[in-house]
């Protein structure tokens, strides 16, 4: 039986997009349900033209974080999620939602961990930290996500040079080719059971 994913994004889905893709080519998953953190992004449309089930979460329909981690973590269940995939999330996770999937949630940064992450560093931040820190590579990393912000164990990461003329919108262009090839990969390694975690050292089988 395939294992089964929920994918989790704040914004216009792209991450998201290329599982979808993936998945379409290879089958080696389902994907149960899309957590939106809000109404009207993209990534909806795309989970409604896959006839992917969506659900929303916004912070503003819950009295605090906790609460509303909880009634998720009921609606994961419900569905019997194996895995939970962050492709642009960027709500803040509490330590009991994460120890309830422990070691099941992965998460792409757009950056190579341990630069460049952390609290403050998301979207186009975090390209325009490494130009103005005059840096030669950038790139991503999926790593699995653990209390501490883009601290988890690294799965895997993928480079790319920063060219003298680059913006942070070219470099950012540049990393999410390289994003829409790595996330669709470590989520197949890992639902095929082909991911091994020792603490910090992860093995790709």
């Amino acid at each position: 039986m395939k294992k089964r994913i929920a994918v989790f994004a704040s914004g216009s889905g792209s991450d998201f997009q290329s599982v979808i893709d993936a998945n379409e080519r290879e089958k080696f998953c389902e994907i149960s349900l899309l957590i939106a953190s809000k109404d009207g992004i993209g990534a909806i449309e795309r989970a409604k033209k896959h006839g992917i089930q969506t659900a929303v979460f916004a912070k503003s329909d819950y009295p605090d974080l906790e609460t509303l981690y909880s009634e998720l973590t009921y609606l994961l269940n419900l569905h019997r999620v194996d895995y939970l995939v962050l492709a642009g999330w960027l709500k803040i996770i509490p330590a009991s939602f994460i120890e309830t999937f422990r070691d099941r949630i992965i998460n792409i940064h757009p950056s190579l961990i341990p630069a460049f992450c952390g609290a403050g560093y998301y979207g186009i931040k975090v390209h325009r930290a490494v130009i103005e820190y005059g840096a030669k590579y950038s790139g991503c990393t999926v790593h699995f996500v653990d209390e501490v912000p883009d601290g988890g164990a690294i799965i895997a990461q993928a480079a790319v040079a920063v060219d003298d003329g680059d913006t942070p919108e070219s470099l950012q262009a540049k990393i999410l080719e390289e994003e829409h090839r790595l996330l669709p990969y470590c989520v197949e390694k890992l639902c095929r059971g082909l991911i091994e975690k020792q603490d910090r050292k992860v093995i790709i089988k």
